[in-house]
């Protein structure tokens, strides 16, 4: 096997990775979805789609550690051409060793389920206070009142946010391209990022930090909707 055909494989595979994000995304709205118009009375649906959204946390955290497994032996096989034999298991038992330290409650620490339960527990909690509207013009109504009570714009872009990401540690909002952008130029530069919010005093933004906020996503395109 040449090192070329693994690189082409791993560039598969984090092609089918990008695809688990996008489907967790999908499966994220279709439980907001039913959380706004059944509430709590589909809570069956609820726990199933949660449950689809662990296996691909799980399946997304394989794909993750293999392919940090194979680039990490085949960095080590390019500097000693003698191994390249044993590459099929010499990733076989670094894969399993990693993977039998691993832990099904670590897997509730992934963004997308973090983000998932966070966005259902408050769509739930909106219809449960009775302030979801119950006719299209009340929605209309509220939708108003929701958009000019939050700010959808980025602090970096200064433009309404496609993606908006939720900091957990500060609770502001950026949008996903710029703040991850951001992040990747300061790790380049080997210095910390500060919150670019005016006054926020948080002055240490990881990637680990941040969780999509399927909630407001959805109001930023409800607001582009009835823009348009």
């Amino acid at each position: 096997m040449s090192l070329s055909t693994v690189h082409t494989t791993l560039s598969s595979l984090k092609t089918c990775q990008a695809d688990i994000g996008t489907g967790m995304d999908i499966v994220t709205d279709v439980a907001l979805d039913l959380a706004e118009t059944a509430g709590a009375e589909n809570e069956a649906g609820l726990e199933k789609l949660e449950l689809m959204m662990l296996d691909c946390a799980k399946l997304d955290r394989e794909i993750n550690c293999f392919v940090g497994v194979v680039e990490c032996v085949t960095a080590e096989v390019s500097n000693q051409p003698e191994t390249m034999f044993n590459l099929k298991s010499l990733v076989k038992d670094k894969f399993t060793e990693i993977q039998s330290r691993l832990s099904d409650e670590e897997l509730q620490n992934h963004n997308k389920l973090v983000s998932f339960k966070e966005s259902v527990r408050n769509a739930l909690k909106t219809v449960n206070s009775g302030t979801t509207a119950n006719t299209e013009e009340e929605l209309d109504e509220d939708i108003a009142v929701t958009q000019s009570d939050v700010n959808f714009t980025c602090p970096l872009t200064q433009v309404d946010m496609v993606n908006p990401m939720k900091n957990k540690k500060c609770n502001h909002h950026y949008d996903q391209d710029a703040i991850l952008e951001m992040i990747r130029n300061r790790l380049s530069q080997k210095k910390k990022l500060r919150c670019p919010v005016v006054g926020c005093d948080n002055t240490d933004v990881k990637q680990g930090d941040l969780v999509l906020d399927q909630m407001m996503k959805r109001q930023i395109q409800r607001k582009q909707s009835s823009m348009t």
